[in-house]
């Protein structure tokens, strides 16, 4: 446990700081999966929309350290390339 005033406080913000990026994290997950929802019921117009709106997301959380950027890329690059496969 922390004894100086100073490590109190870096915790209290180490916690604060785990539960904003366990929001942010999760809300790129929910975009993911809506792109992945909209891929599998087949309407490409509709995915196309979901991933235009989710990239900037992964992109963002990308640059401030909440997944690495690889792994954005990562994302970004499969759900375009179900997208593309898509017929219509």
């Amino acid at each position: 446990m922390a004894n100086t005033a100073q490590a109190k406080k870096r915790a209290r913000q180490a916690e604060v700081h785990r539960q904003h990026n366990t929001s942010m994290r999760s809300s790129v997950r929910s975009a993911i999966k809506k792109v992945i929802n909209t891929i599998e019921s087949g309407d490409k117009t509709q995915a196309q929309n979901a991933y235009v709106s989710a990239t900037p997301l992964i992109d963002r959380m990308a640059r401030k350290g909440i997944i690495s950027k690889n792994k954005a890329a990562r994302h970004k690059s499969r759900l375009n390339q179900h997208i593309r496969a898509l017929q219509g």
